[in-house]
């Protein structure tokens, strides 16, 4: 170790430090002495990283100071630092031992005074305007009298009640309120989702979709109106597909909305007053124009009456206009018999010109040539290929014909023979079969009698034999009982299938 470092020379006590104790030496002393300072710079180059913090440059004509601004401390910036603003940096000094180097830590910054916060406005402004976002041909007409408007502001002031109030007293309309903050950080981004959320409606949905926007707020500083300066809400309102009327502050107060909006109202009372008409006014003009429409058709009738009254005083009188045909058709009428004789005189000279050269010679000779010349075609027509194909026809109708009745005669053997077994069953299984084997029906009229107690109930009875029918009488047959004959062992019964 000692190869490595020199030992002090005779009288020398400096002590000797290593990189990384100098450094932090140098980082304490820095930090204890600049706590917290305040510096006022242009800001020079700016980069912002995925990671989300912000580092740039501050400078002035002599000296450049690297600075950082962590993501926490960006994202609440109500103004982000560009290139060339004037800016007062609040903060506390470190030291960057990776770089040797040191930097300040900016906790907060703001534009140095008015005219620098004006030179980035106007320096984004034109950048915007020569994309064409400000451009007069891209802006839409406001519908006259919208069905839905929606207003882009805060609820708790005195804009909205104001709007509503205004649209209330001229013609009320439904209106959606969608809540934003509108100053602050999170003004920019509220009210960008706003306007792209209200385009995002669907039309004749659940939550219709409106036919007008309005992004209103009340008067305030600049730096109060910054928010309605960010170039994502002019990007908002300038890709809206719904017509936008911009009533950020008072008159005297422009911000860059309102050059991407398609109207501009100098209050948010203005704003609903674009926004619809007046319901009196419309009334009123509409009875005017009522009144004038029922004058200029009581006047437009009037006259056409007069002309019509005056037309007819010009007109000549009807006999005067019929007297000329009737004398001409008298004229006519004279005429007419001598002329029907005549042309009958005509006609007849030339039927007896025409009958004379009518005579039987010439229709015979005309007949005869007729008769040769079909004689003459049929001799040319050979009938033999058209008997030849008809015979072959012919024999090929015979044979499907004796085919049919082959298979009609199958047939119809099959059936009887169907016929037949459904009748031989039938007579097996009918009560018919049973009677032959020395059984009997009872009957007492139509009823079936299976009872000695309901067969002494009745007058008359029948009894069905398998030869015939025998007609008894229960009281008779009570009287002359007959003799017992010995029991004759019942027939053998058989399978009756």
């Amino acid at each position: 170790m000692s190869d490595l470092i020199d030992d002090p020379a005779p009288g020398e006590n400096a002590p000797e430090f290593s990189i990384s104790e100098l450094s932090g030496v140098i980082k304490r002393m820095i930090e204890g002495e600049f706590s917290h300072v305040r510096v006022k710079g242009e800001v020079g180059r700016v980069s912002r990283p995925r990671s989300g913090h912000l580092y740039l440059d501050l400078k002035d004509d002599r000296a450049v100071l690297a600075g950082v601004i962590w993501k926490g401390v960006a994202s609440r910036l109500s103004v982000q630092p560009e290139e060339g603003m004037e800016v007062v940096a609040t903060g506390r000094l470190t030291t960057f031992p990776g770089q040797s180097r040191y930097q300040i830590v900016i906790e907060d910054i703001k534009p140095a005074g008015m005219g620098a916060l004006m030179a980035m406005l106007e320096a984004r402004k034109k950048a915007l305007a020569a994309e064409g976002l400000f451009a007069p041909e891209r802006k839409k007409s406001i519908p006259y009298l919208p069905e839905v408007i929606g207003v882009v502001t805060s609820p708790s002031g005195a804009v909205i009640r104001d709007i509503l109030h205004r649209l209330r007293d001229r013609f009320p309309r439904k209106v959606l309120i969608w809540p934003v903050a509108v100053q602050g950080e999170k003004c920019a981004p509220e009210v960008a989702r706003a306007i792209a959320g209200f385009n995002a409606l669907t039309p004749g949905g659940a939550l219709p979709r409106p036919d007008l926007l309005i992004v209103a707020r009340g008067g305030g500083s600049v730096e109060d109106l910054w928010g309605f300066n960010e170039e994502a809400v002019v990007r908002a309102a300038a890709a809206s597909d719904i017509p936008l009327i911009s009533a950020v502050g008072h008159e005297t107060d422009t911000t860059l909305i309102d050059f991407a909006a398609d109207k501009r109202a100098p209050t948010p009372t203005a704003a609903a007053e674009l926004a619809v008409p007046v319901r009196l006014d419309l009334l009123g003009w509409l009875d005017g124009q009522e009144a004038r429409l029922t004058q200029a058709l009581t006047s437009g009738i009037a006259t056409r009456g007069q002309r019509l009254r005056d037309l007819s005083r010009a007109l000549p009188r009807v006999e005067t206009l019929t007297e000329g045909p009737a004398q001409r058709l008298d004229a006519v009428a004279t005429r007419l018999p001598a002329a029907l004789i005549r042309s009958v005189q005509t006609r007849k000279v030339a039927l007896s010109e025409a009958s004379g050269a009518l005579r039987p010679s010439l229709l015979r000779r005309g007949l005869n040539s007729d008769r040769q010349k079909l004689a003459s075609l049929s001799a040319r027509l050979n009938l033999r290929p058209l008997q030849s194909e008809m015979a072959g026809q012919r024999q090929e109708l015979d044979r499907h014909s004796r085919r049919l009745a082959e298979l009609g005669s199958r047939q119809i053997k099959a059936l009887k023979d169907q016929v037949a077994g459904l009748d031989r069953v039938l007579q097996t299984v009918g009560y018919e079969a049973t009677l032959r084997r020395g059984f009997a029906v009872v009957r007492a009229g139509d009823t079936v009698i299976s009872s000695q107690k309901a067969a002494a109930g009745e007058a008359h009875l029948e009894i069905q034999f398998a030869d015939g029918r025998l007609a008894v009488s229960p009281a008779e047959k009570a009287a002359k009982p007959a003799k017992p004959k010995p029991r004759a062992a019942p027939p053998e019964q058989g399978d009756l299938f």
